[in-house]
């Protein structure tokens, strides 16, 4: 048993008694979706804090608990408030809490997000389907030992996104009236917003939308072999696209009006994928 497989199964021994359910599906709460766990029959909550060498999510927004409910019949755990590389953990205690909800049992990750779009086709409060991305920019999850437990040494990463599932986002959005766009999403280190120039690098390299979570996320849950989705919420246009400064507010500010159809999206996506599966 190699480090990270010993601190996931400390995590894991340290709640188990206290998972009400084993879950199908794991839902990353990006900003702008932080309070969509309040519109749920919530069956379990379990803070961060109470599990044993967990990291803690420290930015404002993010609660910090992993919430347990059945959304539209699908067992389902959130995470509320993720952990970021920029908060100063190692990228194998940021990646721990997808290791941990595989650990639960779930397959399938829902991941969501605020970017910044780099596409000049985008505007503020596009909802992006991540169809491919790029974490070349931040270290490999994978790096060190491998734990044959978790997956291969070397994963396939040729489609990291399920393309069925981005279908049913597409058709779930066509439904409620939401419309998406689709595109690339590339991970910086952050904390500090990208300078114009490091956005036209990101836009020559291919990136629709820039952020600062979620490659490295589906990087360790594509090792696993879980199947994987992921919706970018953008936020603002990236810095030099337009005169205006960037900060965290306008971003939080931006994401709550886009939550209730960001939400109804997410609702109706999940209730495509249980109807699939049954």
């Amino acid at each position: 048993m190699n480090q990270n497989s010993g601190k996931l199964q400390e995590c894991y021994e340290s709640i188990k008694d206290q998972i009400p359910f084993e879950p199908k599906l794991a839902l990353i709460l990006g900003s702008g979706l932080g309070d969509y766990a309040d519109t749920l029959q919530v069956e379990k909550v379990i803070p961060y804090e109470e599990i044993k060498g967990f990291p803690r999510s420290t930015v404002a927004g993010h609660k910090g608990q992993f919430v347990f409910a059945h959304i539209e019949g699908v067992p389902t755990v959130l995470m509320q408030g993720r952990v970021h590389y920029y908060e100063g953990y190692p990228m194998s205690e940021v990646v721990l809490p997808i290791r941990l909800m595989k650990k639960m049992g779930a397959q399938i990750l829902f991941l969501t997000n605020a970017a910044g779009g780099v596409n000049y086709e985008f505007t503020a409060g596009d909802l992006m389907i991540i169809k491919d991305q790029i974490s070349s920019f931040v270290p490999s999850p994978l790096i060190g030992s491998n734990d044959d437990e978790f997956g291969p040494r070397f994963p396939d990463m040729s489609e990291i996104y399920d393309k069925e599932y981005r279908d049913i986002i597409k058709e779930a959005g066509k439904s409620l009236g939401v419309p998406v766009k689709e595109g690339v999403y590339l991970q910086l280190t952050g904390p500090a917003y990208e300078s114009p120039a490091e956005i036209r690098m990101v836009r020559t390299l291919g990136a629709d939308a820039v952020g600062m979570s979620t490659a490295c996320e589906a990087v360790t849950a594509n090792h696993m072999g879980m199947e994987i989705l992921g919706i970018s919420f953008i936020s603002n246009l990236a810095s030099g696209m337009t005169d205006k400064p960037l900060s965290h507010t306008e971003v939080q500010e931006a994401a709550d009006m886009a939550a209730p159809r960001f939400c109804a999206l997410v609702t109706e996506v999940i209730k495509r994928i249980g109807d699939k599966s049954k």
